[in-house]
């Protein structure tokens, strides 16, 4: 990977494109630190512990969000309105439509994208504004407070500036696209997580000067087991099944065409990490109501052991998550993968898998082999969202009753940001290499 930026920091063209999408990530960051007016945050916004929206949103934005920024809503509201449509154009026919009319169409469901974002921006800078209220982070004049019309003004800018941070954002990411290097969008989500690094780099120093003995060695083996999971997720994101695809000869005047061999690639984990993000936004919502609760319930009453299920350094959680995860990869290949389309196009283009009739039992065939790839990589994805809950359960069992007040040894860097940062490292690798492969440099990536 390293080498292959080494070679194409030597092309001048790539060479301009790496140098852009730096620049924009840049200004990413700066944006990421400029405050939003009217707002008195002097330290981080408490998102409280465990899994809740408020830790989810503070991860992906690289902790804009709790700083108060013109960035804080980050790329999130642009990530929910791509989901969002990917789900309507399975069930609104007329998205189904314009998916498949080509550059068009793809132009129409962008332009509808667009305008989907900045209603979530809107809704999501709303919902934060009212958070910050509720909770004593707005300026307040030195008379007391702001008479009525000075609010709305002040409620407006406010709201204005984190929805037009959103509208930047997007517009940064699409700038990517077009002039720089990778998916835009990808790029600004793998810059904000990888801003939190110093943070959790700190937190393990903080261990370890500590001078307890157990954290000496806890803290290597987290770096090791990093490490692994890194090389583990690059396995998986890489692992794919190839079906064989043999094409009919046929005769078109005196040329015979066809004959071939080749394969279809299935990849293992289909479904990428939007499971893990599914799931885990399904999870949070007990534990964010619970933080808007004015009065908490009594310890040992049901709502106090129903929200204790639902934090996530309980064994409850951690099963509760496995299941969702698994129910949401299938969920989510079901709308992408369509047996009958595939054998149907396939037989168009006179191919067939070998032993397998054409037709009917071709898209058994294959619904066959996704169900189990799916379930492959369900499992395995599960393996890293679940290892850092696991550790802090175990770490924390194993700590506590030797003195630790805090509870054990926690990660603040969880499986979907893993996830997320290998794969977009991985493909905009992939960009790099095809790009300059197109240029026909003969031995360039040797």
């Amino acid at each position: 990977m390293i080498q292959t930026i080494v070679n194409a920091f030597k092309d001048k063209d790539i060479r301009k494109k790496l140098l852009f999408t730096a620049f924009i990530i840049l200004i990413f960051r700066i944006g990421s630190v400029i405050p939003v007016p009217f707002l008195n945050i002097v330290e981080e916004i408490e998102v409280g512990k465990g899994n809740n929206i408020l830790t989810y949103l503070s991860l992906m934005t690289g902790s804009a969000f709790t700083y108060g920024t013109i960035f804080a809503m980050s790329i999130t509201p642009y990530i929910n309105s791509s989901i969002i449509m990917q789900l309507l154009g399975v069930a609104i026919p007329a998205l189904e439509k314009l998916q498949k009319e080509g550059e068009e169409g793809r132009k129409k469901i962008t332009a509808i994208t667009r305008g989907l974002t900045i209603v979530l921006g809107l809704l999501q800078s709303l919902a934060y504004f009212f958070f910050l209220r509720a909770n004593g982070y707005l300026m307040t004049p030195a008379t007391g407070e702001y008479n009525t019309f000075e609010q709305v003004f002040q409620a407006v800018v406010i709201i204005a500036v984190l929805t037009g941070g959103t509208a930047v954002i997007m517009w940064l990411g699409e700038q990517i696209t077009k002039e720089g290097i990778g998916n835009g969008i990808s790029i600004i989500l793998f810059a904000g997580i990888v801003s939190r690094f110093p943070t959790l780099i700190t937190q393990l120093f903080r261990y370890l000067e500590t001078g307890r003995t157990v954290y000496k060695v806890l803290v290597p083996v987290v770096c090791v087991i990093f490490l692994l999971m890194i090389a583990y997720i690059v396995l998986l994101d890489n692992a794919e099944r190839r079906v064989p695809i043999q094409y009919a000869k046929r005769v078109v005047g005196r040329k015979m065409y066809g004959g071939q061999s080749t394969h279809m690639p299935i990849k293992i984990n289909m479904s990428g990490v939007l499971p893990i993000i599914f799931a885990s936004s399904i999870l949070s919502l007990p534990a964010t109501v619970q933080m808007f609760l004015k009065n908490q319930p009594a310890e040992g009453t049901f709502w106090a052991k129903f929200f204790d299920a639902f934090q996530s350094d309980s064994w409850w959680y951690a099963g509760m998550y496995f299941i969702l995860i698994i129910f949401f990869a299938y969920f989510y290949s079901t709308i992408q993968y369509n047996p009958i389309e595939m054998a149907n196009n396939l037989r168009k283009q006179n191919g067939a898998i070998p032993g397998i009739r054409p037709g009917r039992p071709t898209s058994d065939y294959l619904m066959k082999i996704i169900s189990r790839l799916v379930l492959i990589g369900a499992l395995m994805i599960s393996v890293v969202a679940l290892f850092p809950i696991v550790y802090s359960i175990i770490c924390e069992a194993a700590i506590k009753p030797l003195g630790d007040s805090d509870g054990g040894m926690t990660i603040s860097l969880g499986g979907t940001s893993l996830i997320i940062l290998v794969g977009v490292a991985l493909e905009t690798v992939r960009q790099l290499e095809s790009q300059m492969m197109m240029r026909h440099y003969k031995g360039f990536l040797d």
